[in-house]
């Protein structure tokens, strides 16, 4: 390989990579191989093996929860949820967020401005090459989706969860 061409290589490789980051970050490909870091590194009340994870689980739930996936956007039925009610964990049933802290934030995710009180978890997500803040149940570890500071008044966050991440319950919210 001469020195030209490994430069077009590695600019390509790199743009090639950014690209796939960048699709993945944005929930374009809709997967993920990772194990939940969350998960990892913390302890929980709820826990399971990864067999009794994928029992309890649909091969989305678990491709999102507990392997840090993301699904497409737009795809959520809960993303056009607009009645009254409580947004649980899929994968064990902790109350996440109510209906009156939820608001379009017309990324095709479930976007909410708080969460409930002791509900979701954070660390820094440094996957494709980017930091990120990853918002996670505080009960079982599940992954959820990011938080990022672009959101509306009062917090100014937009939680920008994966709807399949979550079960609605209508009610009071």
């Amino acid at each position: 390989m001469t020195p030209k061409t490994g430069r077009r290589f590695a600019i390509a490789a790199g743009t090639s990579t950014l690209g796939l980051a960048i699709a993945q970050s944005l929930g374009l490909l809709g997967w993920s191989s990772r194990p939940a870091q969350a998960a990892e590194n913390e302890t929980f009340a709820v826990t399971h093996t990864e067999a009794e994870w994928r029992k309890l689980l649909d091969a989305n739930q678990f491709d999102v929860l507990r392997r840090e996936g993301t699904e497409r956007p737009y795809t959520s039925p809960l993303n056009d949820e607009h009645r009254s009610g409580r947004f649980a964990c899929a994968g064990c049933a902790l109350e996440l967020f109510t209906s009156a802290t939820k608001f379009d934030s017309h990324t095709g995710w479930p976007s909410f401005w708080k969460p409930l009180d002791n509900a979701v978890g954070e660390h820094t997500d440094r996957s494709f090459g980017m930091a990120r803040t990853e918002v996670h149940c505080s009960r079982c570890g599940g992954h959820l989706g990011h938080v990022f500071d672009d959101g509306p008044k009062p917090t100014g966050l937009r939680y920008c969860m994966n709807g399949v991440a979550m079960k609605f319950t209508p009610g009071a919210a």
